[in-house]
């Protein structure tokens, strides 16, 4: 398969099972909003280092409080996980951001009446932060407590929704330079996050040091891709990459759902592969033994195109 003449390789992403929530955090304006969402969403990239895999949607639709709202979404590899570093993320980066306020997101990804939400806590265990002049307030069928600060009170919901969720959908870019590779990048970013209901948790979307699974070193359970490394391609023996490719880089995407991370996948692969430079697109994968979720990229671009090419 090609499209608009860069080869599509015959290949798929492996995504795995993970934990998500959507997060609405409020503040006096916009701006400090996203100030608190971006804190909270910080240093976020794998949760093979850093717990969860979190980032920002954008402006929220629709927010209980009538203020400026971010969005920000948040995966991890279990339910504990998940709680125990949302109670971290908010307590310390949202709580702390004047006039903020922090809700459990809206899902409309789901209809109402999916059986797969769970609740987790976190309000109830920020409040105690009040040191007994905490309060609560039930309005309709939801609990916030009101936490007292500085600066006047922390609103936040007690109760927040989880969802079974898809984690580690990817695919590569590989290029005759950096310049391309990168601009290509920038380009299936930009339109993939316009995409609500999936994050590209590395910096900017895009990641360049992509791993494989195990290590010559017995303290390391990952270490780098060495296939798509340009610099080594006459060492190793399992280099993937021509003469003419010099630079890979990988796009991740986390969504709530399989067919959200196809259609980001889709998205910005028809993206990437405009950029003059672009020679192949290819995807990651642990031979289909560790993910729940495979992603074609052949039926994700289409059956009908394959062993043709798309002008």
């Amino acid at each position: 398969m090609h499209l608009n003449g860069v080869e599509i390789e015959d290949t798929f992403a492996e995504a795995f099972t993970m934990r998500a929530a959507r997060l609405t955090v409020t503040a006096i304006n916009e701006e400090w909003a996203r100030h608190a969402a971006l804190a909270a969403t910080g240093f976020a990239t794998s949760v093979i280092g850093c717990g969860v895999e979190a980032g920002t949607e954008g402006p929220s639709p629709y927010t209980p409080d009538g203020r400026a709202g971010v969005d920000c979404l948040f995966f991890a590899s279990s339910k504990d996980e998940l709680e125990a570093n949302l109670v971290k993320r908010v307590g310390q980066a949202v709580m702390t951001s004047p006039t903020s306020a922090c809700y459990d997101g809206e899902l409309p990804e789901f209809p109402a009446d999916f059986e797969g939400f769970s609740k987790f806590h976190i309000g109830s265990k920020l409040r105690f932060f009040g040191d007994g002049f905490q309060a609560s307030k039930v309005i309709g069928d939801k609990r916030y407590w009101r936490i007292p600060v500085m600066e006047g009170e922390f609103l936040i919901g007690e109760e927040f929704t989880m969802v079974k969720a898809v984690g580690g959908g990817n695919f590569l870019i590989l290029a005759e330079s950096v310049e391309s590779a990168l601009k290509a990048s920038e380009a299936a970013v930009r339109k993939m996050k316009d995409i609500r209901g999936i994050i590209l948790p590395f910096p900017g979307g895009v990641v360049r040091s992509g791993s494989k699974v195990g290590s010559k070193y017995k303290f390391l359970t990952a270490s780098t891709n060495t296939a798509y490394c340009p610099t080594i391609r006459g060492r190793v023996e399992e280099s993937r990459l021509e003469e003419n490719i010099n630079a890979v880089l990988e796009i991740v995407i986390d969504g709530l759902t399989d067919r959200l991370v196809s259609q980001a996948m889709e998205a910005g692969i028809r993206e990437a592969v405009k950029v003059p430079g672009v020679r192949r697109i290819s995807a990651g994968n642990y031979g289909g033994r560790l993910g729940k979720y495979h992603f074609h990229l052949h039926q994700i671009l289409g059956s009908s195109l394959a062993g043709g090419e798309e002008v």
